[in-house]
């Protein structure tokens, strides 16, 4: 894999890019005030063809020794309010990811993404965590996560980096612990921040300690951007090492992003198709990476009304789909498959956390949604559109009959016209029958909006195997 310490400059609508010199990314005023005009999204069209090169590099990921990397875990970064003064000082997070692929090593991808300031880590460990307690590792796997050698790492400001492999027999469906300690006071600026798993921050450097006494219990990932593996899975046929390694993206919005499933089962829907192609394909060599946003648009960035409660947590929605795309698609190691599932933040937001002038309309949706498939069909990637889930009777207030008919002619587009190379239902698979509108109310966590645990298991159980052949 790449050392991304020192990264390309991008177009300026990619990837917010930086500077060989390290310049600074957006920070975390300009993001929640930033917005990318539906107009903008035909300039996208070219945007991917200026990426293809380095994201090439990054998603076929061959490192040391002619191995392949394969993503088994992602997380989309987003920066945060300037109400978020969280930081951390001599202290080691410990966060927990959950894999979806094995292998008999792993990378580490480390994120200074919207940081202002160089990231000072000091340590890395990696190790299994024992299951259901994320502040203890099992014995004897513990292992020292390295960065061009050394133990120690400094990520410029609006940089990532994959760290050297590390031997470690990974699993399938299994937790790892990553313990990070950070030796001096450093702003919690790169973030992902609903992980629906519970981590851990303890005092000074104890990433190398079998347990950690919590100063505190937290649910978002800092300064983590993925996981890759190569090698067969432990316990598997070593074919699983060769050409049947390839990653599907899950991109998405709160829904994909796991929002009211049960925090630390790993229940999102992403979650189940990786235990659905292992248990009925045997596809022990696919990783399944969740790129999924809390709040994330198709279009637009983050643009809080002046004044608004929503300055205060729309920083964290992300930036535009069309925008983060390149960098949470396409960079992933061995992708080949993409699954998208985004729109009904553009049509709910206006009026309540974006201003009402930003209104869609299904024209509007739909040029966003070709700009995707442009960007995958360009990387040689299979890009496969999901239906919008309904959400009249909503908490929120998305719903309007006028938002549900833009929602409906977008929904109608994706499964008919063709342009997709595959379609999933999630609108079918989650409404309620009787009243399709609405979700179904055994899937409804009980806000309207977001399907509980057993709607995620339905949302997975109508994806086609096939897709992914």
């Amino acid at each position: 894999m790449p050392d991304e310490a020192t990264p390309t400059p991008a177009p300026a609508d990619a990837d917010a890019p930086v500077s060989a010199g390290g310049a600074r990314g957006p920070s975390r005023r300009s993001i929640g005030r930033a917005a990318v005009a539906v107009a903008a999204t035909p300039v996208l069209a070219g945007t991917w063809q200026a990426l293809t090169a380095s994201a090439a590099a990054a998603a076929d990921a061959v490192g040391e020794r002619g191995r392949a990397w394969t993503g088994t875990w992602a997380a989309a970064e987003t920066t945060v309010p300037a109400a978020d003064a969280t930081a951390f000082a001599d202290q080691t997070l410990r966060q927990v990811v959950h894999t979806s692929a094995g292998g008999r090593a792993l990378r580490i991808r480390l994120t200074n993404r919207y940081g202002t300031e160089p990231l000072v880590v000091g340590e890395i460990r990696v190790a299994l965590s024992v299951p259901g307690d994320g502040t203890a590792v099992v014995p004897g796997t513990d292992r020292a996560v390295r960065f061009g050698g050394r133990t120690s790492v400094t990520l410029p400001p609006g940089t990532r980096r994959w760290s050297d492999p590390v031997s470690l027999d990974v699993p399938t469906a299994a937790d790892l612990a990553v313990s990070v300690y950070l030796p001096q006071p450093t702003p919690a600026d790169t973030v992902h921040r609903s992980a629906f798993q519970r981590n851990h921050v303890a005092a000074g450097n104890v990433a190398a300690k079998p347990a950690v006494d919590p100063q505190r219990t937290v649910t978002s990932w800092y300064f983590l951007a993925g996981v890759a593996v190569t090698g067969a899975a432990p316990g598997t046929d070593a074919g699983a090492a060769t050409g049947s390694r390839r990653a599907i993206v899950a991109f998405g919005d709160s829904i994909t992003d796991g929002s009211a499933t049960t925090v630390g089962a790993n229940r999102r829907w992403s979650d189940v198709l990786a235990r659905r192609l292992r248990d009925e394909a045997g596809r022990t060599g696919t990783g399944v990476l969740n790129t999924g946003i809390g709040g994330n648009r198709l279009l637009r960035d983050p643009n809080p009304p002046p004044g608004s409660n929503a300055e205060n947590y729309a920083p964290y929605f992300g930036e535009a789909g069309i925008r983060r795309f390149a960098r949470d698609v396409l960079d992933q190691p061995a992708a080949r498959h993409v699954i998208v599932l985004l729109g009904i933040n553009d049509l709910g937001h206006p009026g309540r956390d974006a201003p009402r002038d930003e209104e869609v309309t299904a024209a509007d949706l739909i040029t966003g949604h070709r700009s995707l498939i442009r960007q995958a069909h360009a990387r040689g990637l299979r890009i496969h559109g999901a239906t919008v889930l309904p959400v009249e009777g909503d908490d929120l207030g998305f719903h309007t009959p006028e938002r549900d008919r833009v929602r409906q002619t977008v929904n109608d587009w994706i499964r008919t016209a063709g342009e997709y190379d595959g379609t999933i239902d999630f609108d079918a698979a989650t409404r309620d029958p009787a009243h399709p509108t609405r979700l179904l109310a055994a899937y409804d966590s009980g806000d309207g909006l977001h399907p509980n645990d057993a709607g995620m298991e339905a949302m997975a159980a109508a994806i086609p195997l096939r897709l992914f052949t």
